[in-house]
């Protein structure tokens, strides 16, 4: 069975528009790419003594379950270089599961919804870009309204 599924992906180190490109292709054949917003360059978040990062959210499609999608992401975070790191630190590259269906997941691995979807502008921007009438199922709030509740300022579209 197909699920929608919606990531985040996030890159601050190296070449960072490439870090993006390169996940996008290491996404099939497990995940097929439906959609996917322009990239917006934005400040830092949760620890702002690193560099600018580069944003883009997917829609896609998948047979994987949740577990299985969430590792596949972890696979290409290490394939294109992510290393260990401290909470919210540089990286290479950052993948996320924003929505997977309408589900709510809660395991001690994985929670969907992402829980900080909600203030992050810096994923909500670029998510509004593909789906701005997307409900989040925990919430009963569009995405619009989402980002009607938080600060862009500083957020820009990247142009290469």
């Amino acid at each position: 069975m197909k699920h929608i599924v919606f990531l985040a992906l996030g890159s601050n180190l190296g070449d960072r528009a490439a870090n993006l490109g390169e996940a996008l292709r290491r996404l099939p054949p497990a995940v097929n790419l439906l959609a996917a917003s322009p990239v917006y360059e934005t400040p830092p978040w949760g620890y702002t003594e690193q560099p600018a990062f580069l944003n883009q959210a997917v829609k896609a499609e998948t047979e994987l379950s949740p577990a299985e999608l969430l590792a596949h992401l972890k696979q290409i975070e290490t394939l294109i270089g992510r290393q260990a790191s401290f909470k919210y630190g540089p990286r290479t590259i950052d993948l996320d599961i924003l929505f997977y269906d309408q589900a709510i997941v809660e395991t001690p691995t994985l929670r969907v919804p992402h829980p900080h979807l909600a203030e992050r502008a810096f994923v909500l921007l670029p998510l509004a870009d593909l789906e701005p009438d997307l409900m989040h199922p925990a919430l009963g709030k569009t995405v619009r309204q989402l980002l009607e509740g938080v600060q862009t300022d500083g957020i820009r579209q990247y142009i290469t």
